[in-house]
C-alpha cells in the first residue's frame, strides 16, 4: 500500500502546523486572526489542529495575506489544501467510524512506524474478528451503538497496512495480562494467540511481551499509547513529526509537543528494556496456548 496517497489526515496536519507557525511568527492571537479573516476562532483552531474536513483555497489565501506569507509558502499551502480534499478509503465507512476514530485511522494508515504499548487489550491491527466482536460486547454495556459487520470490515481493511513490508513497521509491546484476559472465552483467545504467532513471524512486525515479574518500567505509569512516526518527505519542511495517541475511558489525546514526544520515546525505550525478546515472546504465547487447551 502506498504511503503517499492513502490519507488526507497527514496533509491536514501538515497544513495546520504550517499555518500555526506562520501565525506564531506574527505574534497574532488566534482570536484576532480569525476575526480578520471573518471566521470563528473555533474554525481556525480546527484548521490549525488538522481537524477541519473542509479546507477552502479562499481561506488559505486570506490567511496567507494576513500573515504576509511568501509566494513559495502560499504555493505549498494551497497544494496541501488541495490534497486535503481527497478522500481516504476509510471515509466510506461512515456508519462504523466516528470523527475521532477517523483521525486515528488516517494517521495510522499514513505512518511508517508504530510503537504501541497495551496493558489490558490488543490494539486493532492485531485483533481477530472474534476478539473484536467480544470487545464490542463490552462497549455495548456503555450504550455505544456500533455497526458490527462494518466495523469488522474496517478492522480487516486497516490490517492490510501490515502487508506493506517495505513502508510500514509495527512494534507491539504488550503486558502479559493481555494474553491472559479471556476476551470472548477460550476459543476466541486461542484463535487470537495463534494470530499473534503468525503475525510475529512477519518481517515488519515485532511483538514483545512484558512479564508480570518484569522490573519496574514506565509502562506501569503511562496509559496505553500509540507512538506514530511518518515517512520523510523529499521536502523536509513537509515532513510530519511524530504523534502520540493516548486513549482514555472517556476520550483520547493527541500529543505532538517536542517535550511530550521525548517523554514517550523514553517510555518506549524503557518498556523495550524489560520486554521479552521476540523468540521468548513466541515461546510464552505457545505455553499459554497449551494452558487454554488444558
Amino acid at each position: 500500500m502506498s504511503t503517499e496517497s492513502n490519507s488526507t489526515t497527514l496533509p491536514r496536519r501538515v497544513l495546520g502546523r504550517r499555518l500555526r507557525q506562520l501565525r506564531d511568527k506574527t505574534k497574532m492571537s488566534r482570536t484576532r486572526a480569525a476575526h480578520e479573516c471573518e471566521m470563528g476562532s473555533q474554525t481556525l483552531w480546527r484548521l490549525e489542529s488538522g481537524r477541519s474536513s473542509e479546507v477552502r483555497k479562499m481561506v488559505i489565501n486570506a490567511l496567507c495575506d494576513l500573515y504576509g506569507a511568501s509566494r513559495e509558502e502560499r504555493r505549498i499551502l494551497i497544494w496541501l489544501a488541495k490534497e486535503c480534499r481527497k478522500d481516504g478509503w476509510w471515509q466510506s465507512y461512515a456508519g462504523a467510524i466516528v470523527p475521532e476514530v477517523e483521525m486515528f485511522v488516517g494517521l495510522e494508515q499514513s505512518s511508517s512506524r508504530i510503537i504501541g504499548w497495551q496493558g489490558t487489550t490488543l490494539q486493532g491491527l492485531l485483533q481477530t474478528a472474534g476478539y473484536r466482536h467480544a470487545m464490542w460486547q463490552i462497549s455495548t454495556a456503555l450504550g455505544k451503538p456500533v455497526e458490527l459487520e462494518r466495523d469488522i470490515d474496517l478492522i480487516a481493511k486497516r490490517q492490510e497496512r501490515l502487508l506493506d513490508t517495505d513502508n510500514f513497521k509495527l512494534e507491539a509491546l504488550i503486558s502479559e495480562s493481555v494474553l491472559r484476559h479471556r476476551i470472548g472465552g477460550a476459543e476466541v483467545m486461542k484463535e487470537q494467540l495463534n494470530r499473534l504467532l503468525e503475525l510475529s513471524r512477519r518481517p515488519n512486525v515485532s511483538i514483545r511481551v512484558v512479564r508480570f515479574d518484569a522490573p519496574l518500567h514506565l509502562g506501569l505509569m503511562s496509559k496505553d499509547f500509540v507512538f506514530m512516526e511518518f515517512p520523510e518527505h523529499q521536502n523536509p519542511a513537509l515532513s510530519e513529526p511524530p504523534v502520540v495517541y493516548v486513549e482514555g475511558f472517556t476520550g483520547a489525546l493527541y500529543l505532538d509537543k517536542d517535550s511530550e514526544i521525548e517523554q514517550y520515546r523514553m517510555a518506549c525505550a524503557d518498556i523495550q528494556r524489560v520486554a521479552l525478546s521476540e523468540d521468548d515472546t513466541r515461546s510464552l504465547i505457545e505455553a499459554i496456548l497449551k494452558e487454554y487447551d488444558a
